[in-house]
């Protein structure tokens, strides 16, 4: 038990260790950054629920509707209303930087938990495969909601930093999701380059987001 535990935490905890540390955060933030996480774990209880009625009930069984609503809408959606909520509204948010590791903390919250449900149905033999797809995917959408949210905090316009800071985790979820559902058999050959694609892209925001300046 404790061992699948362990595996089910390790790579959502390595993540987020790394997001973290490499801006030098202090002791001042861990306090937001563990709430985050916590929050994100519990967030999967509802989430779950509610897709699991839809499910039953029949609806967006088709996998364009299963990856882009199921999962790309619901997930993200709970997931930036607590962020901005919480953090955004409420946090210790003070420069653009913050916004990705309070979103990704939160999302590797979700992860973590979805993941330690995910190893007790199918054993701790896909846990590596856990990592490297779901849990990896969710720091960078945490990331791209992340740094949408920074923006709005600290620049003008801010109405069109929120709407993308929900629209683009949504869009790149549900994008996600239908490539490994109509790919399943030839998976390793679309999954690989689409996630070095997506790291491109997340690592290029956190990038931007600690050269932004607060003015």
């Amino acid at each position: 038990m404790l061992s699948l535990i362990t595996a089910a935490a390790a790579p959502g905890l390595a993540l987020l260790s790394y997001f973290y540390l490499r801006n030098g955060y202090g002791l001042q933030t861990i306090g937001q950054v563990t709430k985050s996480f916590i929050m994100g774990i519990l967030l999967v209880f509802p989430v779950m629920v509610l897709q699991y009625a839809f499910i039953e009930e029949g609806f967006f069984l088709a996998p364009i509707y299963k990856a882009f609503i199921l999962s790309g809408l619901i997930e993200e959606f709970f997931k930036w209303f607590l962020l901005f909520f919480v953090s955004y509204k409420h946090g210790n948010f003070t420069k653009p930087y913050d916004g990705i590791v309070f979103g990704v903390s939160l999302s590797l919250g979700f992860a973590t938990a979805e993941n330690l449900f995910y190893l007790f149905a199918y054993g701790i033999e896909t846990a590596l495969g856990r990592a490297l797809l779901p849990v990896a995917s969710h720091a960078i959408f945490g990331v791209m909601m992340g740094y949408y949210l920074g923006r709005a905090r600290f620049e003008l316009d801010k109405n069109k930093w929120l709407i993308l800071s929900l629209v683009i985790p949504i869009l790149i979820h549900g994008g996600y999701d239908y490539i490994l559902i109509i790919s399943a058999d030839i998976f390793i050959y679309t999954m690989i380059p689409l996630m070095i694609a997506l790291w491109w892209l997340a690592l290029s925001k956190v990038k931007q987001a600690n050269e932004r300046q607060v003015l």
